[in-house]
């Protein structure tokens, strides 16, 4: 006898026209996820090209265009114009290699695929000293792919257990801009060797204009005092970056790869939006900070778009009784201070979620 709706049989799991009761969860998971992407592809799709690209394309700009006032701001003697240059470069080298190799990884500045290799290479190899393939992989792929999947996108790449939590959050940072090419060196041994000289080449012009800026247009008289203001303009928001990016993922449920969740669910558990902050939405973009579910849902939406559909996306998952995680700096930041060994030393626990895996 065919069961009918509310059949008692049937919420005790048992099998409906052939489908056990795992089946018919990851059905269900897979409706709610095209019933969201449906709604999204009607935002997009109404909104104009200045929403879709122009608007972060605009703020890449515009830091482009404070390069040479922050530049001459350190040719003075005086402390506030000196300072004011390293602030001005330090937001912008950030908005520069965050926000648009973060934008430019995904194919998010541009439909056409053939620029958005081109702006991958600019953003990544020249401005941020990487390599194009391994960050792709390693993000894109990895990531985005197996988000807080043990093993694979989990964000242990992040961890450095060796360290205190006090070094590791407050001092280490400071370190970033010297280990992100030494890290970029050693990855290139997975890449074909043609890319490995680009990747070489982009680097060593990147770093090379840099200096020869501070040396020739700032005025500096010592290749060291060129060099230790490439650093302190380079890490001067490196504290955040791996804040943020440990905050929204690490200490949320974590999965084994063969009892994961669908998507939809594995994205509203295991992502955390930061409120907005007008420095790190300018320098990081909405995506990495207060969008960050929507951006892991849809990656390949720009900083402004993710922005545009949060209403869409947190009250469609609230609708729907789906976690949508949002918590703030410095709550996060107590947190981690407080639990760093069970979350940045032991492996994170597994989490069993019975009737969605």
């Amino acid at each position: 006898m065919p069961l009918e709706d509310g059949d008692a049989a049937r919420q005790r799991g048992q099998w409906v026209n052939g489908k056990g009761p795992l089946q018919q969860a990851g059905q269900r998971e897979e409706a709610l996820m095209a019933e969201l992407s449906g709604l999204v592809q009607k935002v997009v799709k109404s909104s104009s090209w200045w929403e879709r690209h122009g608007v972060d394309i605009s703020i890449l700009g515009c830091s482009f265009l404070l390069l040479p006032a922050g530049f001459l701001c350190l040719r003075s003697a005086q402390a506030i114009p000196f300072l004011a240059g390293v602030l001005t470069l330090g937001v912008v080298h950030h908005t520069l290699t965050v926000k648009g190799s973060h934008l430019a990884s995904h194919n998010a500045l541009t439909e056409s695929k053939s620029w958005g290799k081109v702006w991958a290479i600019f953003f990544i190899e020249l401005c941020s000293a990487f390599t194009v393939e391994q960050a792709t992989y390693n993000h894109v792929k990895i990531h985005h792919g197996y988000t807080n999947i043990i093993g694979l996108g989990d964000s242990s790449t992040w961890k450095l257990p060796f360290l205190n939590r006090y070094i590791y959050m407050f001092i280490a940072p400071l370190a970033v801009p010297i280990l992100t090419p030494l890290v970029a060196l050693d990855l290139l041994r997975n890449v074909e060797w043609k890319a490995a000289i680009r990747t070489l080449c982009c680097m060593f012009l990147g770093l090379y204009c840099h200096y020869w800026l501070l040396l020739h247009v700032s005025g500096f008289q010592s290749p060291w005092s060129a060099l230790l203001c490439m650093l302190l303009t380079r890490s001067l928001l490196a504290h955040p970056y791996i804040h943020v990016n440990i905050f929204q993922h690490i200490g949320l449920p974590m999965f084994a790869a063969d009892r994961k969740p669908k998507r939809i669910h594995l994205m509203s558990l295991g992502v955390l939006n930061l409120p907005r902050n007008a420095l790190l939405d300018w320098s990081f973009g909405h995506s990495l900070i207060s969008c960050h579910v929507e951006h892991h849902l849809f990656p390949s939406l720009s900083d402004n778009m993710c922005l545009k559909i949060k209403p869409v996306v947190s009250q469609y998952l609230k609708q729907k009784k789906l976690p949508y995680n949002e918590d703030t700096y410095t709550s996060r930041l107590r947190l981690f201070l407080q639990r760093y060994e069970e979350l940045m030393v032991h492996a994170p626990p597994l989490t069993e979620l019975v009737g969605i895996q």
